[in-house]
């Protein structure tokens, strides 16, 4: 049974920091790929950044230079991690972070979201 956790949100002020955590277990992680997305009120769900053990990551264009995603592999659990820094009240949103097969284009595994707000 695949499992992600997130944690980490909460409230910060505009130019601020947050860092969350996706915990993942329940595959082989080492062959699939890891993603934070995000959906704020009103709006789609949209990609943020992924992340792959060959050292690949991609960032949508909005977060670049601003977010940081890594990742660590510990026996039984992957920790995926995304460092936000000089938040913008445009980020507030529920963050989820999702898995799927370097095969596969779709997202097939999700989390239960944390939320992000940053005031102005």
């Amino acid at each position: 049974q695949v499992q992600l956790v997130e944690s980490g949100g909460g409230l910060v002020q505009t130019g601020g920091s947050l860092r969350l955590s996706c915990a993942a277990s329940g595959r082989t992680f080492s062959t699939s790929h890891l993603g934070w997305f995000r959906q704020a009120p009103g709006k789609e769900r949209e990609f943020v950044a992924s992340f792959n053990w060959n050292g690949g990551t991609n960032y949508a264009d909005f977060v670049k230079g601003r977010f940081t995603i890594s990742g660590v592999n510990a026996k039984n659990t992957v920790y995926l991690y995304l460092q936000m820094n000089s938040l913008k009240p445009e980020d507030t949103a529920v963050y989820y972070c999702a898995t799927r097969r370097n095969y596969e284009l779709a997202y097939d595994y999700w989390g239960q979201g944390t939320q992000v707000t940053v005031s102005s």
